[in-house]
């Protein structure tokens, strides 16, 4: 291939760029991944974000896609690297999910259907990203991974629980990166660590195994390079007996999004949990006075969530996670993060009365949400009520008590099945990134991500990427 033009640094390259390069044979995808790793290298003795690194399996790919672009016989993603969350299952690769208590986990035996996909169409797979202990808490604090820090404050953590993905992705560690999320764990990342953050409809991206309000999705710096692995991502498999039907969607087709009338409902008060901070709740009211001006009809919306709703859900939560951990031998239950201990704890004596309340909580937030959006296009307000916290708290209240206070503004679209990305919207006083969640109708992922980059487009300019290492 033809020389490698004039770059910063190759690996901050967006993977629609890189596909655009390799295609007219300027760029190599053996230099990019090398820039990557580089990057990898010198961030990682500051950040921990990946586990299972395997640079070499990395460049042999990226090697292959090499030979793939010279005979023009390219591959959807080919030669874009990529990381994937650690409880995604990669041939090969044991998943720990994050807890010393499975610290002998096995190699996976297959791909789980995201990884597949990625290798399908000839993604590099750099490496797995970190996760809190069995992906429980928002934080970056693991008992088996060395602390995960935030690449624009490293006092600070990336939120969680896809907590090296979003930071690897503002590190620049390649341009995508796969998340999971269950209550918030792909978009308050994304909206701690100033990247876009896609929470996809239930079902369209295929899990093994799936379950209540889990989704997989994109972390990525851009709202295109979302909507791109979003393409790859979306493909049906038969081991996910939720999926959605399969779906021609236009995921490249971003910008047919007309502001003029759009009515948009402003959720400004979740109702429950923690109170919004007034930096948060400045750059969400100012991302809302852009889209007003620019003819988006605003209005606001009463909060829906209820102090019930997700004191059952937590409940119910800790009911399932306490079962899980009671059924580890005593020496592994005492290597699983104490803070998860204490908070599954709450669920080890409730009666069943209480755990089928707790669940019923789900149906309860699901019409919640459902009705709420009803008058409008999209819902717009903030991903998390605070900006990133302290890198060692488990949680913004760092309390077992309190565990889910901060998940008041996301957790209700994972139970409603709706699509919500989380887009940069500006910073705090001191810098710190602040994310907008739009969450669209039932099964709209384009028109969320298409007004996502209309946001893109309108909001004021946000600072440099931060350079770590």
């Amino acid at each position: 291939m033809a020389p490698e033009p004039s770059c910063a640094n190759l690996a901050d390259l967006p993977a629609t760029e890189l596909l655009r390069l390799y295609a007219r044979r300027a760029l190599s995808p053996v230099a990019v991944t090398q820039a990557v790793i580089a990057r990898a290298e010198a961030a990682e003795p500051h950040l921990h974000a990946l586990y299972a690194f395997a640079p070499e399996a990395a460049l042999a790919a990226a090697r292959a896609s090499e030979a793939r672009w010279m005979k023009a016989e390219p591959l959807p993603l080919d030669g874009v690297p990529v990381t994937i969350k650690e409880n995604v299952a990669r041939q090969g690769v044991p998943m720990p999910l994050g807890t010393a208590a499975r610290d002998d986990a096995v190699p996976s035996p297959i791909d789980a259907p995201a990884t597949a996909h990625l290798r399908e169409d000839g993604a590099v797979i750099l490496a797995a990203t970190t996760m809190p202990d069995y992906g429980m808490l928002s934080s970056g604090l693991s008992s088996f991974h060395p602390l995960t820090r935030n690449p624009w404050d490293l006092a600070k953590g990336p939120g969680g629980s896809s907590s090296g993905a979003g930071a690897a992705a503002a590190a620049g560690y390649g341009p995508l990166h796969l998340g999971t999320d269950i209550g918030g764990s792909i978009r308050l990342p994304a909206s701690w660590c100033g990247v876009v953050g896609l929470k996809p409809s239930h079902g369209r991206v295929p899990l093994d195994p799936p379950y209540y309000g889990r989704c997989a999705g994109p972390l990525a710096r851009s709202v295109a390079d979302a909507a791109l692995m979003m393409r790859t991502l979306s493909r049906p498999d038969e081991r996910d007996a939720t999926a959605l039907p399969p779906a021609d969607l236009p995921w490249l087709d971003l910008d047919g999004m007309a502001l003029k009338g759009l009515r948009l409902g402003l959720v400004m008060e979740a109702g429950a949990g923690l109170p919004l901070d007034p930096a948060n709740r400045a750059v969400i009211e100012a991302a809302a006075r852009l889209l007003a001006e620019a003819g988006a009809i605003v209005e606001p919306v009463p909060a829906f969530l209820t102090p019930s709703m997700l004191d059952g859900l937590d409940l119910f939560w800790r009911q399932r996670a306490s079962l899980d951990i009671e059924a580890l031998d005593e020496g592994r239950r005492a290597r699983v993060l104490p803070f998860i201990r204490d908070w599954a704890a709450g669920g080890r004596s409730l009666s069943g009365a209480a755990v089928f309340h707790g669940m019923s909580q789900m149906a309860a937030m699901r019409d919640a949400a459902l009705a709420a959006i009803r008058p409008f296009d999209f819902l717009i307000g903030p991903v998390s009520p605070n900006p990133p916290f302290p890198a060692e708290h488990a949680s913004p209240t760092n309390d077992p008590a309190r565990a889910m206070a901060h998940i008041a503004y996301t957790v209700p679209f994972n139970m409603s099945e709706q699509p919500a990305i989380s887009v940069p919207a500006g910073v705090t006083p001191g810098g710190l990134p602040v994310g907008l969640q739009i969450a669209g109708r039932r099964f709209d992922d384009v028109g969320v991500l298409r007004l996502a980059r209309a946001v893109e487009r309108i909001r004021p300019a946000l600072p440099p990427w931060p350079a770590v290492g």
